[in-house]
């Protein structure tokens, strides 16, 4: 720990209702880990840990740890189940490097983080001890042989009595320890217990008193024991905050930004890591006239949201990779008719079904060129979780001007990741204008598209005068079936005139860092916060380092190529595939390009490189200083 990173506090101050006599270590960041068999509560317990923290003022960012099974073998290393908690005295804008304390439920969950690189050298390891005496001796020897290899490697490791403990607050410790651990926590990081008693009874809402009272009592023991038994003690110091927040995961974000843009039809079918945006919308969209239809394919709910949006309305279709694949005959139906439309697609491992619980940004080309024949779409990529939510009233914005498909890129690490962001104050110019029903004017074209534009007026079913029939054929101004190739080719134009259109409209992202120099780092989606911080950390080295964010992936922002041009290197920073030149079979002529870098390649005739990883992991601030500094000392 470096004298910038930390003081000692020189008094003692009170923690909620229980005095402290430890001296706290004060801190400008910790990341903590809660892990866990699955169905133990480690996600509920870090959750809320990280709730409790944003209530405080801190800046927060959660990652979730899921296994790849839904039901994976207890006490196995690939097994871990729980949550990163990466909590600072500034705003939080990623999961942050390696993890700082862990707080496991048995060895072997631990094992598999330490086995994965997670572990910061010299990590605190707070260890459920109940193994050490299991009646299985092989369990008892495993846990042993592994606290003897964690101790050997440098961690500090302590034994935690978890079961004992809880046994004598209920039955079952086993559905305790998540709380009585969240207790602890409280006290390693001197957050008040009022929070915390707050934040139980929120969780706990639903149930009854006793369930709240029960669970209160556990976490309150669990600061006690902290207080008596531990030797250390953090504080993480938060501005006061002076806005309303909230704190929500991208998921949330995206139902609400769903709810605040006027859409009121969502369908969908149900698929990870996209399912619990939907289910958020199923709770509250009724309450505002909105409606979820969970129909019985992905092929059916994209029909159905098409179906909808023809009527009048603005409607999204909410899914994952494997689904998006599904919905693209109909979403070339959309673009064919002309039907505003707005596709969520929550990235996830891939190809088939792939890594269902693991993030990756595999999904750019599919949604930019993923069509049979021409049918340009409008794709974005949200880049944070306040991102989600401020993208889907930009989407159905966009959708509804021009008559035109959006897609909405997030990703299993947005859709998970918690962070607290200044509360939206509601808007009327968020939603939809009233469905405009006035008779069409005698000889008006259902596609009459404007001749600069491509846009044409929409014609709503049930308009006096504007009957007309839509097809999936190619056709003309009338909506009649186009057998002349002209006249074909007079609509593949108009439909690619949009996205011009819209292109004319958009502002030249802002570079972040340095406005010119030796590398450029340009990057999409949710590595945002990673890559930026990454540029800050290498501007203290006196790196020449800036760094560009895309939003608008189809169509380009103007402005990009000047961009580039202003750095001696460019290099994407992406969560898919690429071809590594350390192979001995890959060279120039080969190699395969990360997503983003080859449209740029292809778009800018600039020699752009890439470093791209899918190890089912968000991308680290780290990492990206390293690859950076690599690619600064190549030569050429």
């Amino acid at each position: 720990m470096t004298k910038n990173d930390a003081a000692v506090l020189d008094r003692t101050e009170p923690v909620g209702d229980v005095p402290s006599r430890k001296p706290a270590v004060q801190l400008t960041e910790h990341i903590v880990e809660v892990i866990s068999d699955s169905g133990e509560g480690a996600q509920r317990c870090g959750q809320s840990l990280a709730a409790i923290a944003a209530r405080s003022g801190n800046g927060i960012w959660t990652v979730e740890i899921i296994p790849a099974e839904i039901q994976p073998p207890a006490r196995s290393t690939a097994g871990a189940s729980g949550i990163r908690i990466r909590i600072g005295a500034e705003r939080i804008t990623n999961g942050g490097d390696q993890t700082d304390l862990v707080m496991a439920f048995n060895e072997q969950v631990i094992l598999g983080r330490e086995q994965a690189g997670e572990l910061k050298p010299g990590a605190t390891i707070m260890l459920e001890s109940v193994w050490a005496e299991h009646r299985d001796a092989k369990i008892a020897t495993a846990y042993l042989e592994t606290v003897k290899m964690l101790e050997g490697k440098g961690y500090r490791l302590i034994e935690m009595p978890l079961e004992r403990e809880c046994r004598a607050l209920m039955s079952d410790p086993r559905r305790g320890k998540n709380m009585f651990v969240l207790g602890v926590l409280c006290s390693i990081y001197s957050f008040d217990l009022e929070l915390a008693r707050a934040q139980i009874a929120l969780i706990f809402g639903k149930k009854e008193a006793k369930v709240i009272q029960t669970n209160v009592k556990l976490m309150e023991a669990g600061f006690a024991w902290a207080e008596k038994t531990l030797d250390f003690k953090f504080r993480i110091p938060a501005p006061p905050i002076t806005e309303p927040q909230i704190v929500i995961s991208g998921n949330t974000a995206v139902a609400l930004g769903v709810l605040a843009s006027g859409m009121d039809i969502c369908a969908m079918y149900p698929i990870t890591p996209a399912t619990s945006a939907s289910h958020y919308l199923s709770e509250c969209f009724e309450r505002v006239g909105g409606m979820v239809h969970q129909a019985e394919d992905e092929i059916a709910a994209c029909a159905f949201a098409i179906g909808a949006s023809y009527a009048g309305r603005c409607a999204v279709t909410i899914t994952s990779g494997p689904g998006y694949s599904l919905k693209q005959e109909g979403i070339g139906l959309a673009v064919m008719a002309e039907i505003p439309l707005v596709v969520v697609n929550v990235q996830r491992g891939g190809p088939s079904t792939g890594q269902p619980t693991k993030v990756e940004q595999g999904d750019l080309m599919a949604a930019v060129f993923g069509s049979h024949g021409d049918a340009p779409k409008v794709v974005m990529a949200a880049s944070g979780i306040e991102d989600c939510f401020y993208s889907m009233i930009t989407a159905r914005k966009i959708a509804e001007t021009f008559n035109m498909v959006v897609v909405v890129l997030t990703d299993a690490s947005l859709a998970t990741a918690q962070q607290p962001f200044v509360r939206p104050q509601f808007s009327e110019e968020w939603l939809a204008p009233p469905i405009d029903q006035t008779p069409i004017p005698e000889g008006a074209k259902p596609y009459d598209w404007d001749p600069v534009t491509g846009i044409a007026r929409r014609f709503i079913p049930g308009q006096p005068g504007g009957m007309h029939t839509v097809t999936g054929l190619a056709h003309d101004r009338f909506s009649k079936v186009a057998y002349d190739p002209t006249i074909n080719e007079e609509g593949l134009r108009m439909r690619s005139l949009k996205l011009a259109a819209l292109q004319k409209t958009l502002k030249t992202p802002p570079v972040y860092g340095e406005p010119e120099g030796d590398l450029l780092l340009v990057g999409w989606g949710s590595n945002q916060g990673a890559i930026e911080e990454a540029v800050d950390r290498l501007r203290v080295q006196g790196q020449k380092v800036g760094s560009l964010h895309l939003r608008f992936i189809q169509p380009l922002p103007s402005g990009i190529r000047e961009i580039l041009k202003r750095f001696k290197r460019v290099m994407t920073i992406e969560g898919n595939w690429s071809d590594s030149l350390q192979d001995e079979l890959i060279d120039e002529d080969n190699r395969r390009y990360s997503q983003l870098a080859l449209m740029l390649r292809s778009r800018y005739l600039v020699d752009i490189d890439c470093w791209s990883e899918a190890r089912g992991q968000p991308i680290k601030p780290g990492s990206v200083v390293d690859v950076a500094l690599n690619r600064l000392n190549r030569k050429g």
